[in-house]
C-alpha cells in the first residue's frame, strides 16, 4: 500500500491514510499531554518565586521588551511556516513542504540566536541561574522551552534530509505531520511564557 502510495497516488491527507500513521498521530497528542503537565509544573513553580530576587534585579528593571517581541514574532511566523509546509503536504507539494520546513528552521535558529543574546546579557547584569529562586526558576522554564526549540530544529532538519531521500509517502507524511504539531506546540508555550513571565514581569 505504501509503495502504491508513493508512486504518486497519494490521499488528501497522507499522514492518515494508514492506521499506523493515525495512532503515530493518537500517540503524539498523549506526549503532548504529559508535555503540558510538565511545563504547567514549571510555570507553577515560577510564579510562585517569580518575587523571589534576593540580591538581585526585579523582573520589571531586568527584561527588554522589544528583544523579546521580536522573538516572539518570529516564532510566531515559524507556527505560520509550518502551517504552509503542511498545506504544501496536501497538495503532495513535496518541494514546497520541505522549503517551507525549512524557512521554519531558519526561523527557530533565529528565535535562539535572540534568546541567546538575552540570557548572555541578563548574566552581564548580574542575574544568573544561582542568583536567587526568581532566577533559578526563570532560566528553567524558559531554558526549558528553549532546548525544545532546539530539538525541534534538529528533528525537522533530519525530516527534510529524509524527504529529499525517500519524498512524500504514507509512511513519511506523519512524521512530518507530528513535528508539524510539535513546533505549534513549543509555540502555544511561548505564548504563556512571553505573557506570564515578561509581561506579568514588567507591570509586577
Amino acid at each position: 500500500m505504501a509503495n502504491a502510495h508513493a508512486t504518486g497516488a497519494l490521499p488528501v491527507e497522507p499522514e492518515k491514510a494508514t492506521l499506523e500513521g493515525k495512532n503515530k498521530i493518537l500517540g503524539f497528542w498523549l506526549f503532548l499531554g504529559g508535555e503540558t503537565v510538565l511545563f504547567g509544573t514549571l510555570f507553577a513553580t515560577f510564579i510562585a518565586l517569580r518575587n523571589q530576587i534576593a540580591d538581585g534585579k526585579p523582573a520589571a528593571e531586568l527584561f527588554v521588551l522589544e528583544t523579546v517581541a521580536w522573538s516572539t514574532f518570529i516564532l510566531l511566523t515559524s507556527s505560520l511556516t509550518s502551517v504552509f509546509a503542511m498545506m504544501a503536504m496536501h497538495r503532495h507539494q513535496v518541494k514546497k513542504m520541505l522549503l517551507w520546513f525549512g524557512i521554519t528552521i531558519l526561523l527557530g535558529l533565529a528565535f535562539l540566536g535572540l534568546e541567546i543574546y538575552e540570557f548572555f546579557e541578563y548574566v552581564h547584569e548580574g542575574h544568573t541561574f544561582s542568583t536567587s529562586a526568581f532566577s533559578t526558576s526563570f532560566y528553567t522554564l524558559v531554558g526549558f522551552h528553549g532546548a525544545h526549540v532546539a530539538f525541534g530544529i534538529l528533528w525537522i532538519g533530519l525530516l527534510i534530509l529524509q524527504g529529499l531521500k525517500k519524498g512524500l509517502t504514507v509512511v513519511t507524511a506523519p512524521k512530518f505531520y507530528v513535528a508539524s504539531l510539535y513546533w505549534h506546540f513549543i509555540d502555544v508555550v511561548w505564548v504563556f511564557i512571553f505573557t506570564v513571565v515578561y509581561l506579568m514581569g514588567k507591570v509586577g
